[in-house]
């Protein structure tokens, strides 16, 4: 399946239509959409799912989330930095952590890396932990037919002087760096994925006349050869120097990391809102959400959402005298994001690193992340529907099913799904009078037209879908995603 959307344009097997992608979902009607924030406060405060070290550890003095997590397998894997209350200066490691939910993360004795004179530890090899790294994002390519590049690595570090290098493995535990480091220029990353053949590395830097915080991408078809110039991929504010420096005003903190559903890329990127004195300290950064259908070009769904807040976390461990002491609520972003069982999943930490005592996660039910529902409607309203309209789909001649995630549904709220041509005119079998209305909350729950369960499209014609939430009380019904999947 292929769906027109402004994107890659790229064969699929599942296409996911979010309510807040307004590429493949571009009409609507009657509707309101609302985003979903992870948010805290003192009676729930934010859970610390890998915490600091015991004394003596290689992550004992902070826990720094500039890492990755990713699906391998059954387990999940994550790579974070590790400072150790031994060094007089900031000097963070990679440090390797796995989980099988999420949430319970263990930190196995690796024995790859001598650590004062001791390999029990859970550190990664990459260059024997000599070096200072201030960041890293982790790829896992486990069709590559070298097995010695299955996992490949993006990092910036004081050895090539906070220039990009690249690194690759067989394990992910094991690390060679690439002869040709470094590979890029200066950038602080926080993100990257391979979207349609081509890696995508997002973070701050660039070179550009304006020195705020940018959300800068560059690209690379073999993960060694990277584009010098860059794409500046989303903007706050205004981008020109203030002029009392470079921290005022709302800026983009680190680029943005990216969740690639196929046809949409979700992403998280740092709100930061810098003083208007140019104090660092007084910095405030909620982590905001962004979509995007190429990787490259993103946008937010609602302006400015808090998607993870960091108000009232409630970290203190801030030692007297530092001077890169934060007192206002700021956090970071890693890349990561999956799905686990009925629940998505991401990792983040606090702001400034150096303070950051372990890292957190945010919860929402699987794929509610936002949502459409229908609003009461008064006067030349009164008689409009509740509706929405994909892109155009290309089914490529094959059967694909459609199903729901939503709630609220019932005898007062249900949801009908009409197929349509690509001008909008009904498809036979597959109109509104033959949709059977869905009228059971669930995350799968499948459409069906009467005794019709697949869609099927003769010869190469394109279809959309058009989504109703129909009954007295539009309002309680909530659509969260719909699937397209591809019948085998």
């Amino acid at each position: 399946m292929i769906i027109y959307n402004g994107g890659s344009c790229q064969p699929l097997d599942r296409i996911v239509l979010f309510p807040f992608d307004d590429h493949s979902v571009p009409l609507q009607t009657g509707l309101d959409l609302q985003l979903i924030p992870h948010r805290t406060y003192p009676a729930k405060p934010s859970r610390i799912v890998v915490p600091l070290g015991d004394p003596g550890t290689p992550d004992s003095r902070a826990v720094c989330y500039y890492g990755t997590v990713c699906r391998v397998g059954e387990e999940l894997w994550m790579w974070y930095l590790g400072q150790d209350d031994r060094d007089d200066t900031w000097f963070q490691r990679i440090c390797f952590a796995r989980s099988t939910d999420g949430y319970h993360w263990e930190k196995p004795d690796l024995g790859l890396v001598s650590y004062h004179g001791d390999t029990h530890n859970n550190l990664v090899d990459l260059n024997q932990g000599s070096h200072h790294v201030q960041a890293c994002v982790v790829f896992h390519d486990p069709d590559d037919p070298d097995p010695s590049r299955r996992f490949k690595m993006a990092y910036q570090c004081r050895h090539y002087n906070n220039h990009f290098a690249v690194a690759f493995s067989e394990d992910g535990l094991t690390w060679r760096d690439s002869a040709n480091n470094p590979v890029g220029p200066h950038l602080e990353m926080a993100g990257g994925v391979r979207h349609n053949g081509v890696y995508v590395l997002s973070g701050q830097g660039g070179a550009h006349p304006r020195p705020t915080r940018q959300m800068v991408n560059h690209i690379s078809y073999d993960f060694e050869t990277w584009s010098e110039a860059f794409h500046i991929g989303l903007t706050r504010g205004n981008s020109h120097l203030d002029p009392h420096g470079t921290n005022v005003g709302p800026q983009v903190h680190l680029g943005v990391a990216m969740w690639d559903r196929g046809n949409v890329l979700l992403g998280v990127y740092g709100q930061w809102n810098g003083h208007h004195t140019n104090d660092r300290r007084f910095t405030h950064m909620d982590l905001g959400l962004t979509v995007s259908n190429d990787a490259i070009h993103h946008r937010e769904p609602i302006h400015e959402f808090p998607f993870v807040s960091a108000s009232q976390d409630g970290w203190y461990l801030m030692p007297e005298g530092n001077p890169s002491i934060s007192k206002y609520p700021a956090l970071i972003q890693g890349q990561g994001f999956e799905n686990v069982g009925e629940e998505t999943l991401f990792w983040y930490g606090p702001w400034p690193e150096q303070i950051s005592d372990g890292v957190r996660v945010a919860a929402w039910k699987r794929d509610r992340l936002g949502y459409f529902c229908g609003y009461l409607r008064q006067g030349w309203q009164a008689d409009l529907s509740h509706h929405f309209v994909s892109a155009p789909i290309d089914l490529q001649g094959k059967p694909a099913r459609v199903s729901i995630n939503a709630e609220g549904l019932g005898d007062h709220g249900q949801v009908s799904v009409e197929i349509l041509d690509e001008t909008l005119l009904p498809v036979e079998a597959y109109g509104r009078e033959q949709a059977t209305p869905i009228v059971a909350a669930g995350f799968d729950q499948t459409a069906e037209w009467g005794a019709v369960h697949d869609v099927r499209m003769a010869g190469s014609g394109k279809v959309r879908l058009r989504v109703h939430i129909e009954g007295v009380r539009p309002e309680d019904a909530r659509v969260y995603a719909v699937y397209l999947d591809a019948v085998q």
